[in-house]
């Protein structure tokens, strides 16, 4: 048995499904598929122009073909209608692109040397430090320390120069007294010995020649030193001079009047071997 509730719903879905349908009949409501290619669902755009205001605003045409936010003007040029144009401000010039330097790629397997890391540091986390500028009492007491060294340095060399020995060079053309005397003396020693032990080669092969010859002699008449300053071309005559000296040595001391004032005398003369078989100390 249908309960009285259930009845009356029944009939109230029935009479919303029956009025419905009446509503339909009468306004005709119909649907349709939606189809974008129809003109009718076809978007219509807006289109905003943005226009530059001019310093003179052209007379204003009752039959203008479209609006805008200024008044333009056109020249009529163009048979066909156009839309205005914006006017759009000249694109800036491009400025050249410098191509990036080349960069040689860092190989991170090498380690990197100490310069190399220096050179990598930036420049931010490099700290300058500044020497402080010396005081005028610092440089003051610099000077005088260099001022007493080159003293120091002076009296050093003068006591060494004064400690080396004095010399007298002496030659055929000295004219002092004391020195031409003593110069005299010595000559003649060389020359007799010298002729006493003339070299026999010498005579043989009748070499002669002249050689110039410097002699040094100490205070007490020994020879310092022998030298031979011009050959004369011919061995055995060198080594015949050198020999002679040594032979006359040692000559007379120096008498006090020289020894006061030098302690060595520097002698140069010419010796000459003669054709003859003679020997001259000039």
């Amino acid at each position: 048995m249908i309960s009285t509730h259930n009845h009356n719903d029944i009939l109230g879905i029935g009479l919303f499904v029956a009025t419905a349908l009446h509503a339909f009949v009468i306004l005709g409501i119909t649907f349709k598929p939606f189809d974008p290619s129809k003109p009718e669902y076809q978007q219509q755009s807006l289109e905003v122009m943005v226009v530059r205001q001019p310093k003179q605003q052209p007379e204003e045409d009752e039959q203008a073909d479209y609006l805008a936010q200024v008044t333009q003007s056109g020249g009529g040029e163009l048979r066909e209608q156009e839309k205005p144009q914006t006017p759009e401000p000249p694109a800036p010039p491009q400025a050249a692109q410098t191509p990036p330097a080349f960069q040689q790629p860092v190989d991170q397997s090498q380690p990197l040397t100490a310069e190399q890391s220096e050179q990598q540091a930036p420049v931010d986390n490099q700290i300058v430090e500044r020497q402080p500028l010396p005081t005028a009492s610092q440089l003051l007491n610099s000077k005088n320390m260099e001022i007493a060294r080159l003293t120091a340095e002076l009296e050093r060399k003068s006591e060494a120069y004064a400690k080396l020995p004095k010399r007298k060079a002496i030659s055929a053309s000295t004219k002092e007294y004391k020195y031409a005397s003593y110069l005299d003396a010595w000559r003649r020693k060389v020359e007799r010995i010298g002729n006493l032990n003339y070299p026999d080669q010498a005579k043989r092969d009748r070499l002669y020649g002249n050689l110039v010859l410097h002699v040094a002699v100490k205070a007490d008449g020994s020879v310092d030193q022998i030298r031979v300053l011009h050959s004369s071309g011919h061995k055995i005559l060198d080594d015949s001079a050198i020999r002679i000296v040594r032979l006359a040595a040692p000559f007379s001391p120096f008498p006090n009047e020289i020894r006061k004032e030098t302690d060595i005398l520097d002698i140069t003369r010419t010796w000459q071997f003669l054709r003859s078989g003679k020997l001259n100390a000039e």
